[in-house]
């Protein structure tokens, strides 16, 4: 987990074991979230749900905080009685790697993720699993939009951090966030780019999937 060569928060480049866990395919979709805001009539709406660009039912819900990501893993599991939650960042970069440990991105060391790269995510996020999942048969990771973990963020946390499932800090002011931005000039992020941004903020290319077990 992590990396010596990329920013001080990615370091130091540690070993890292998890409990097997399950992780969603994809982020989560605005036809997904959809169904939750009609179960819970005091969850918010997103702000750009019916914008241009942002409105498919396929396309990934954006510009939900990390307390409506959390309600919506809190909902989904009363509703299929299986216990979701958001992935810590130890379990997301495990599966953004798909197995393939040492590569800067999921498919490989090249930050094209598609021919057509420069071209894509034009105004907003594309659609669910447009591309080739890695070899985890995950989507979208380390692209489209920015996935909230349950950590908290600290940038010197892994020098302190347990092998085995670390959790994150026990405090902090921002909750920690991975994967690559549609809004962003460099739109594709490496497996170990981290980031992070306070937790009640909603912004237009931040959504989330969920994990269990």
């Amino acid at each position: 987990m992590g990396s010596d060569a990329g920013r001080d928060d990615e370091g130091p480049a540690h070993r890292v074991s998890v409990s097997a866990f399950g992780i969603g395919k994809w982020q989560v979709t605005n036809g997904e979230y959809d169904t939750f805001l009609h179960s819970s009539p005091a969850a918010p709406r997103p702000p750009h749900r019916d914008d241009p660009g942002f409105h498919h039912a396929d396309q990934p819900v954006v510009a939900v905080s990390w307390f409506d990501a959390v309600r919506y893993c809190q909902w989904l599991g009363e509703v299929t009685g299986r216990p979701f939650r958001l992935p810590t960042e130890a379990e997301w970069e495990c599966a953004a790697r798909g197995g393939v440990e040492g590569a800067l991105h999921p498919w490989g060391d090249d930050p094209r993720s598609r021919p057509d790269h420069h071209a894509r995510w034009i105004g907003g996020p594309e659609k669910r699993a447009t591309g080739a999942p890695n070899g985890f048969g995950v989507y979208d990771m380390c692209e489209n939009v920015h996935e909230w973990c349950s950590d908290w963020y600290s940038a010197g946390y892994y020098a302190a951090s347990p092998e085995q499932n670390p959790p994150g800090p026990e405090t902090g002011s921002r909750r920690a966030s991975r994967g690559g931005s549609w809004r962003h000039q460099i739109k594709v992020s490496r497996c170990a780019a981290r980031s992070s941004i306070p937790p009640e903020l909603r912004y237009a290319d931040y959504g989330f999937r969920v994990a269990c077990g």
